[in-house]
């Protein structure tokens, strides 16, 4: 019974710890997500960074750099969170009929989408 119980505690440690670690670049840091390939082999005493899950030493100081984001990605975020404020200060706007809200909001997701489209082809051009 004794083996049991401490057997079903260092379960319980392994899955707290995996599930406490950072999800990584890409997942949750608005990143681009990492694709790691291998041989298909797989040792179950042995993570992909080092021995018992560790890297050496203690982590994988690579994994855990964040993203940095290129200029068209700044001038993309900028449009969309332009756009954002002129959509939310819209609904808030009661001045307009609902009709006329929902109109007004489909141009500015249009018009948003439309920029997008301008400043990446202007981005590839130059």
């Amino acid at each position: 019974m004794k083996k049991v119980i401490i057997a079903a505690l260092f379960a319980m440690a392994i899955t707290t710890s995996a599930s406490a670690a950072p999800a990584g670049p890409g997942h949750g840091w608005g990143g681009r997500p990492v694709v790691i390939v291998h041989s298909g082999f797989y040792s179950p005493w042995y993570g992909p960074y080092g021995g018992w899950g560790f890297g050496y030493p203690y982590g994988y100081p690579y994994a855990m750099m964040p993203y940095r984001p290129s200029k068209l990605d700044l001038q993309i975020q900028d449009i969309r969170n332009d756009y954002a404020d002129k959509i939310e200060s819209m609904k808030m706007d009661r001045s307009l009929s609902g009709k006329e809200r929902r109109q007004k909001i489909r141009e500015f997701k249009a018009e948003r989408d439309h920029e997008i489209r301008d400043t990446k082809a202007n981005y590839y051009k130059s």
